[in-house]
């Protein structure tokens, strides 16, 4: 039957480019090698009711899908909506509170679409060409402009992305008319048209700003994550942002342009990210943060445990951490909540901080001038050997060479396992049934070649990605090596003066003797690697892999804790007329 009446119809199928015609229920024409239904229909006489009245069936919704090889109209903005609300999904998935997602999250974002005019406002802000602007009836939303504060926003739960997405970014009246604004040179609406250069009071959305809205979230609700956490989770792939578009839906098709704004090749850095976080905040106007105190897992002493643990060196440093803490300053509420309104108010990193006073710590206590502590080593091993049943000293030169093992068997997992990342998306991108067809015919061809490599190769197989954790280096305490050095004693580096123990050693030398101008230079303090003993270096390197940050940045820090902990020697030293009687001795490394 469905040959007499699809035999006058000869036309190839757009997708296959068969000739197979069949008709569906609704009298609608449908290719039978690949189903895919054309807008042709068959006139069907109908004579017992209206004689010689021509019927048309219309499918509901058909127009709507013309062309769905193109995908969805949708907006950049859209986009980067949908991976934010992946990356607080798997945020939750590790522990994170689920206000974070379904109010702060969704808060400080629907407030940087009404502060960007891109949505929430009375006239949101057409990104499309001059030339290819809608009318105003297309794009008119309520007079009224939606007030948004931190507390009664809606949630990016599944049940509310469609609705939301569509009051946010589909205020256009018809289908046909956003056609006309399709960008020629992107998948998205607005993807040519947002790479241009805006206005100095925008902040443009990046894929590392997604990260900072994710981070300001934590921060806000004092989750015990820094953001040295945070990045080494992406690192690891525990949270989407690498090829992070795959997890769009089919029907959001990326497209030349879409691929700049979206697609990573490189990780996300430390300073950056924070960086833009105050950006952010301040483009907010978001007022004081929460503050933070010595109950909450950000503040210094309760970092510090952390970082002494990771790092396998003695819990009685603890204490000392605590005293140069108290000390400088760096443990009030005020120096370490966040304020955005305040300029003048420091930014903290909170890692980085609490290592820095660590290193401090242990210059007070070992110099690290790549002799003294060398000498105390020699003194905790002969201890050692003759009081094997006490307590055992702190040997720095054993420590050294267990750590410096352990961290060179990471370092060299996580250059091979960065060596196999890859950039590429795992699903392949396409953008009409032609393509597909090329597209996965190319992937098969690229995963049998590689599976023969392996073969070839003896390659390892990829093992299951494992559930995270807050230490990257583990040490067992029962383990009858002594290679855990948490239960260590510092006797040998102290001396006990007036009721209280002192460093044994008297001297101190400073990283750098005067801090740069950082609105001039850039940065407080420089660091040039050959200037500086080999411990030091080696302290230095030991947090940066722990942190996953530059050296530089830890040692700016220590310079700053190192100026706040002798600002009175130094403002004293200033005075003096004769620099030999500076109270604070030079040492490795001591430049200005």
């Amino acid at each position: 039957m469905d040959e007499e009446d699809t035999r006058d119809y000869n036309e190839p199928c757009v997708q296959c480019s068969d000739v197979n015609w069949g008709l569906t229920d609704e009298g609608k024409f449908y290719c039978k090698s690949c189903h895919n239904v054309i807008e042709r229909t068959k006139e069907v006489l109908v004579s017992d009711v209206i004689p010689n009245t021509k019927i048309q069936s219309i499918s509901k919704g058909l127009r709507k899908r013309k062309k769905i090889d193109k995908g969805w109209e949708w907006y950049v903005c859209e986009g980067f909506q949908y991976i934010l609300k992946k990356q607080a999904e798997a945020l939750q998935k590790l522990g994170v509170c689920p206000r974070m997602k379904d109010e702060i999250l969704c808060s400080f974002w629907r407030r940087y679409l009404q502060k960007s005019k891109q949505a929430y406002c009375p006239r949101p802000v057409n990104d499309t060409p001059q030339e290819l602007v809608v009318s105003d009836s297309a794009t008119d939303v309520d007079s009224e402009p939606e007030r948004v504060s931190s507390f009664d926003l809606s949630s990016f739960s599944g049940s509310d992305i469609d609705v939301q997405t569509e009051r946010s970014f589909g205020q256009i009246s018809s289908v046909d008319k956003t056609s006309e604004t399709m960008s020629v040179h992107s998948g998205s609406i607005d993807g040519s048209s947002y790479l241009r250069k805006r206005r100095k009071e925008n902040v443009r959305m990046s894929m590392p700003m997604t990260l900072s809205f994710c981070y300001m979230a934590l921060l806000w609700l004092k989750e015990p994550m820094t953001l040295s956490d945070l990045l080494r989770f992406v690192a690891e792939g525990h949270i989407p942002y690498i090829n992070a578009f795959q997890y769009f839906p089919e029907e959001i098709k990326l497209y030349g342009l879409d691929l700049r704004i979206f697609r990573v090749e490189s990780w996300p850095k430390y300073e950056d990210v924070h960086n833009k976080m105050l950006e952010l905040a301040t483009f907010l106007d978001l007022p004081r943060f929460p503050a933070i105190t010595d109950s909450c897992f950000l503040h210094p002493d309760m970092l510090c445990i952390k970082y002494l643990m990771e790092a396998n060196l003695p819990d009685e440093l603890h204490s000392w951490t605590c005293r140069v803490v108290k000390k400088t300053g760096v443990g009030e509420a005020d120096f370490l909540t966040l304020d955005a309104e305040n300029k003048s108010a420091r930014k903290v990193n909170y890692d980085v901080i609490s290592v820095a006073i660590i290193i401090v710590v242990l210059k007070l206590l070992l110099l690290l001038n790549d002799q003294y502590e060398w000498v105390l080593s020699n003194f905790a091993e002969e201890r050692n050997k003759k009081n094997k049943e006490g307590r055992l000293w702190f040997d720095f030169r054993k420590w050294y060479k267990v750590v410096k093992k352990s961290v060179d068997i990471e370092q060299k997992k996580l250059d091979e396992e960065r060596a196999r990342c890859l950039w590429k998306c795992e699903k392949p991108l396409f953008y009409s049934a032609k393509q597909k067809a090329v597209a996965l015919k190319r992937r098969q061809m690229i995963q049998s070649l590689q599976r023969q490599f392996d073969a070839l190769t003896d390659s390892p197989q990829v093992t299951e990605k494992q559930s995270p954790s807050s230490f990257q280096l583990s040490w067992d305490e029962e383990n009858p090596d002594g290679s855990c050095f948490h239960g260590h004693s510092l006797e040998g580096f102290l001396q006990e003066k007036c009721n209280l123990h002192r460093p044994m050693n008297p001297e101190y030398w400073l990283c750098t003797v005067k801090l740069c101008n950082k609105k001039i230079c850039g940065h407080l303090a420089h660091y040039k690697e050959g200037d500086f003993s080999k411990s030091y270096q080696f302290i230095l390197n030991l947090f940066s892999f722990l942190l996953r940050v530059d050296v530089s940045l830890i040692h700016e820090e220590v310079c700053l804790i190192e100026h706040k902990l002798f600002s009175a020697r130094l403002h004293k030293s200033k005075k003096k007329s004769k620099p030999k009687k500076v109270e604070i001795p030079k040492g490795p490394g001591n430049t200005g």
